[in-house]
């Protein structure tokens, strides 16, 4: 019975670390097993923005949440919970540049997801919105004082890139009629560095990569990608047909499956090194907002997913059309896109 226990014991950790993800297990096991010292330099590793303090109640206001009947069974948070995670497309750092970042100041956000934990944190719906997407972009409040000016019919991306994450997060609220509770945003360099620590990703595709701008030249098949490939492979888009974007997600889709196992199948909690080297990694690359910025609140977040595996994550994009205006761009499809967001409210 005690080998069976322990075996037991072992299945368990593996699938909290596949139900905690990417973002959060480095911050869970850490924030449970390390040193003062090793606690102070990662929690002081993570970046935040106050969104909230900056957007005031000009959002879309907050689900009613029932209460636990019984709190003292339930310690960490269960109601639904909607996250805005974005990839940073950097411009400053020479790691960043060296990656396919460019030579310019500034970022865009390449990537962006809308992460839905369903009520009871035993579900997951990933959205992603193409970057290419027309949007209403609304004014929003500058950290230096003043507002950018609202425009119709922009790109998405540019959102962040003339407002960074709060604007993001506006553009966002304004598009989906969702209230984003929480920001993660992750650089270039630090998903490079954190998929490393993971000892690389295994991803399969299904057509050759040939993309000089990515850096990523793949034959189709199976491959173990180290962080530089990973990332390469995120971001491509000249080396899939048509140069699509939302062949892209499809791509990126994979790859957050892809990682989800890798941490599934490496055991950190038996390796303190390289357990510390994925979460000075992984909260190094972090920007969230002040409600998500420390191991602490990161920890009981990774808590409340204990039951959540993998297999029970739903990845999508948002639906799209070709925009009348330009056909290299996309437009949201109604009414399946309002459908789609408002079964995430």
């Amino acid at each position: 019975m005690a080998a069976r226990g322990g075996q037991e014991g072992r299945d368990g950790r593996r699938r909290g670390l596949k139900a905690a993800g990417l973002a959060l297990t480095g911050a869970l096991l850490l924030g449970a097993g390390a040193a003062g010292w090793a606690y102070w330099h990662l929690n002081g590793n993570i970046k935040s923005v106050d969104i909230n303090g900056a957007l005031g109640d000009d959002r879309p206001a907050r689900p009613v949440t029932v209460p636990s009947a019984s709190p003292s069974e339930s310690p960490v948070p269960t109601g639904a919970l909607n996250l805005l995670v974005l990839g940073s497309d950097s411009r400053s750092g020479e790691e960043n540049r060296e990656l396919g970042g460019g030579d310019s100041g500034g970022a865009r956000s390449d990537t962006a997801m809308v992460v839905h934990l369903d009520a009871g944190r035993t579900a997951a719906t990933v959205v992603s919105i193409p970057r290419d997407t027309l949007v209403e972009r609304p004014s929003c409040p500058l950290p230096s004082g003043g507002t950018t000016r609202a425009a119709s019919g922009a790109m998405f991306n540019t959102a962040y890139e003339l407002g960074g994450p709060v604007c993001a997060v506006k553009t966002v609220e304004s598009l989906t009629g969702v209230r984003m509770d929480h920001y993660v945003e992750v650089d270039f360099a630090g998903f490079a560095d954190l998929v490393d620590a993971l000892g690389g990703v295994t991803v399969t595709t299904d057509v050759d990569i040939d993309d000089d701008k990515s850096h990523l030249h793949l034959d189709a098949g199976t491959h173990h990608l180290d962080g530089t490939e990973a990332l390469g492979l995120a971001r491509t888009r000249y080396g899939l047909a048509g140069g699509s974007d939302l062949a892209r997600i499809e791509l990126q889709h994979k790859l957050v499956k892809a990682l989800l196992e890798q941490i599934s199948a490496t055991d950190l909690l038996a390796d303190p090194a390289r357990l510390y080297q994925v979460a000075d990694a992984l909260t190094g690359s972090l920007t969230t907002d002040t409600g998500l910025d420390s191991l602490g609140e990161l920890t009981n977040l990774g808590r409340s997913l204990g039951h959540l595996d993998a297999d029970d994550v739903r990845t999508l994009t948002m639906p799209v059309l070709p925009a009348p205006s330009d056909p290299n761009r996309v437009v949201a499809d109604q009414p399946d896109a309002a459908e789609l967001w408002e079964s995430l409210r």
